[in-house]
C-alpha cells in the first residue's frame, strides 16, 4: 500500500467502509489515515477480493466448528440452541505502551476488590467509616452470611477476575464492569488465537505478540498455590453444572488444557468435613476446586435446599479449611453494579493509591435524586440490572422506543435497588467483516480482559476477548445478544521475548507444576458464564 489512508486501499473489502466522526474508529483516524499498528494488516487485507475474502472466512468458520466451539442461547426464540461463537478475522491491535497502562490499572483494581471483600466478611471497617453504605452491601444477593469470618488461604477471594474496559470517543479506556463471581469467555481468547494462527499464519509472523496460551498453566498455578495448608501435591478439579450449561464448552476446554478432571456435584461428596471425588479406583481427595456454579447452587445445606448441581455440606468442608474454592462464594457482592460506582473509592481507601482507570458515572436508581434524573432522562441513558450477566435486561435508552420506556419506569420503579443507570458512552468501532454484504464495516467492541490472583502471585493475560457487537448500531456485544469477538493483540516490545506467540509458561519459571505433575490423567466427560 503506497499510501496509508483509507482512500488508497484498493477496492475490494473496503470499498464501502464508512467512518463516523462521533466515535473513536481504532483502525483509521477522522481523516482516514490509518493507524501506524494497523498499516501491515490493512496491506494484506487490501489484496483480497470479497469473493476471496468471504472463502477465508469460511475456513475460520470452519477452524471454529472442528474445535468445537460453541455457546449456547436462552431466548423466547432459542431455548439452548447451540451456535458457533463469532468471530472476525480482523484483528484488534493493542500497543505495548498503552497495555502496560491497562495492566496496571487492571491488578490496582482487583486488589482493592479482594481487600474490600474481605473487610465485608470481618470487621466491615469502610461500612463503618461510611465509605461505602451498609445498606447496599446488605441488601445484595450475593452477600453471604455463610461466609463471615471465613479466611480463605492468602486471603484471597476474586482468584479469577474479568475486568469489562471499552474505549470512549476521547481516547481513554473507562471500566463498565468488573466480573468477579464466574467470568467466562477465556476459552474463546484461546480458540480465537488458535484460528487466528490457522488462517492467518503469514500475517501473524509480520508482529511481535504476546502470548495467550499459557493461561490454562497460570490458572493451574494459582489454583496450586491456595492449596489448603499442609497439601504439597493438590488434587485440583474443575467443578460444572453440566452439558446443558451455556457455558459448558470452556468448562470442557479449561479441564482439558489443564489436565484437570471436569467434575459435577453428582461426582463429588463430602465425609468428615473432607471433599472427595467418586473414581473407577475408590475414593480420591479433592483439595482446590475451580467452580462454575453459582453460590445459590453450590451447598443444598447451607443456600437453596432444592439444588441437585451442589455437593451436601461443601461449605462445611471450605469453612474448616479442607478445600479451597475458586472464586470464593459471596464474591458476588462486590461485582454488584451499584457497588461498582464505589471501586475508586476503595482503591483510595485500601491501596492509598490514585484510580488508573476510570468508572463511567453510574446513577443508582434507590437514591432519590439519581432515580429523579433517571426517570426524566432514560432516553440518554443504558439502564442495566445490577445482579445480572450476559447483556440480559438492558435498555439502551437512545435505540428504545416510547413504549419501552414507559414500560421500563415502572419496572424501575417496583425494585429502585435492582437498577442504575449509565450515560450512552461512544464505544470505539472496528472494522468489522459483515457476511450478508461481503464487506467490512466499522463496529462497536468493548474487551474483557482476565486477572488471577493466588497466594503470592498475580497474573494478567496479555489480552482479551475483543467483544463486537455485528447488529449495525448496536451498543450491546455480548454473544448471547447477537456480538462475536476478534483475537486481540497486545504487542510486545521485546521482540526476544516471544516469537510469533510462542511462550514458556510463567507457572513453570515460578515454580508452577507441570500438568503431568499435578494430576494424573484427564476426565473422560469433558463450563457459569458472566
Amino acid at each position: 500500500m503506497e499510501a496509508s489512508t483509507l482512500a488508497a486501499v484498493p477496492n475490494g473489502v473496503f470499498s464501502d467502509y464508512e467512518l463516523n466522526p462521533k466515535f473513536l474508529d481504532e483502525v483509521f483516524d477522522n481523516h482516514g489515515n490509518i493507524n501506524y499498528h494497523y498499516e501491515k494488516v490493512l496491506a494484506q487485507f487490501a489484496q483480497y477480493l470479497p469473493e476471496n475474502f468471504k472463502e477465508l472466512n469460511e475456513h475460520a468458520k470452519l477452524s471454529f466448528f472442528n474445535q468445537g466451539v460453541t455457546f449456547a442461547v436462552y431466548s423466547d426464540k432459542a431455548k439452548g440452541v447451540e451456535r458457533i461463537f463469532p468471530f472476525d478475522l480482523f484483528p484488534r491491535i493493542i500497543p505495548a505502551e498503552e497495555w502496560a497502562q491497562l495492566e496496571k490499572g487492571i491488578l490496582q483494581r482487583n486488589l482493592a476488590l479482594n481487600q474490600f471483600i474481605f473487610d465485608i466478611y470481618h470487621k466491615k471497617q469502610i461500612l463503618k467509616d461510611g465509605i461505602v453504605p451498609a445498606e447496599l452491601i446488605f441488601t445484595s444477593k450475593h452477600y453471604l452470611k455463610a461466609m463471615m469470618d471465613v479466611n480463605p488461604v492468602g486471603g484471597i477471594y476474586n482468584h479469577i477476575s474479568g475486568t469489562d474496559l471499552i474505549k470512549h470517543s476521547d481516547g481513554q479506556y473507562y471500566v463498565l464492569e468488573d466480573n468477579v463471581r464466574t467470568p467466562s469467555g477465556i476459552s474463546y481468547v484461546l480458540s480465537n488465537r488458535e484460528t487466528m494462527k490457522r488462517t492467518l499464519f503469514s500475517l501473524f509472523r509480520k508482529f511481535n505478540i504476546q502470548a495467550v496460551q499459557d493461561y490454562p498453566q497460570q490458572l493451574l498455578a494459582t489454583m496450586q498455590s491456595v492449596a489448603p495448608e499442609g497439601v504439597d501435591m493438590p488434587t485440583c478439579a474443575v467443578l460444572t453444572p453440566g452439558m446443558y450449561n451455556s457455558a459448558y464448552f470452556e468448562h470442557a476446554f479449561l479441564a482439558l488444557n489443564m489436565g484437570l478432571p471436569l467434575v459435577e456435584g453428582r461426582d463429588l461428596y463430602v465425609e468428615k468435613n473432607f471433599v472427595y471425588m467418586k473414581t473407577i479406583y475408590g475414593p480420591k481427595r479433592v483439595d482446590v476446586l475451580y467452580r462454575r456454579i453459582d453460590d445459590d447452587y453450590l451447598d443444598p445445606l447451607s443456600f437453596n435446599p432444592d439444588s441437585v448441581l451442589g455437593i451436601p455440606g461443601i461449605m462445611g468442608a471450605y469453612r474448616e479449611g479442607n478445600i479451597s474454592l475458586l472464586n470464593a462464594p459471596g464474591t458476588g457482592a462486590s461485582d454488584d453494579k451499584a457497588v461498582y460506582s464505589y471501586v475508586p473509592a476503595m482503591i483510595k481507601y485500601y491501596l492509598g493509591e490514585e484510580p488508573i482507570l476510570n468508572n463511567v458515572h453510574t446513577y443508582r436508581c434507590e437514591i432519590e435524586s439519581d432515580y429523579k434524573y433517571v426517570m426524566e432522562n432514560m432516553e440518554k441513558l443504558v439502564i442495566k440490572p445490577v445482579d445480572e450477566s450476559g447483556g440480559y435486561g438492558i435498555l439502551v435508552g437512545c435505540k428504545a422506543t416510547k413504549e419501552q420506556i414507559s414500560e421500563f419506569k415502572q419496572i424501575i420503579t417496583a425494585n429502585r435497588r435492582k437498577y442504575i443507570a449509565q450515560p450512552t458512552m461512544a464505544l470505539s468501532t472496528h472494522a468489522t467483516f459483515i457476511d450478508d454484504d461481503n464487506h467490512f464495516e466499522p463496529r462497536h467492541i468493548d474487551l474483557r480482559t482476565y486477572s488471577l490472583l493466588g497466594k503470592d502471585r498475580q497474573f494478567v493475560l496479555k489480552g482479551g476477548l475483543s467483544r463486537v457487537a455485528l447488529v449495525k448500531g448496536s451498543l450491546v456485544v455480548n454473544s448471547s445478544q447477537g456480538g462475536g469477538s476478534k483475537d486481540t493483540w497486545v504487542l510486545d516490545d521485546n521482540p526476544t521475548s516471544h516469537q510469533n506467540g510462542s511462550f514458556q509458561s510463567q507457572s513453570q519459571s515460578q515454580g508452577g507444576q507441570s500438568q503431568s505433575q499435578s494430576q494424573g490423567g484427564l476426565s473422560q466427560s469433558q463450563t457459569q458464564g458472566g
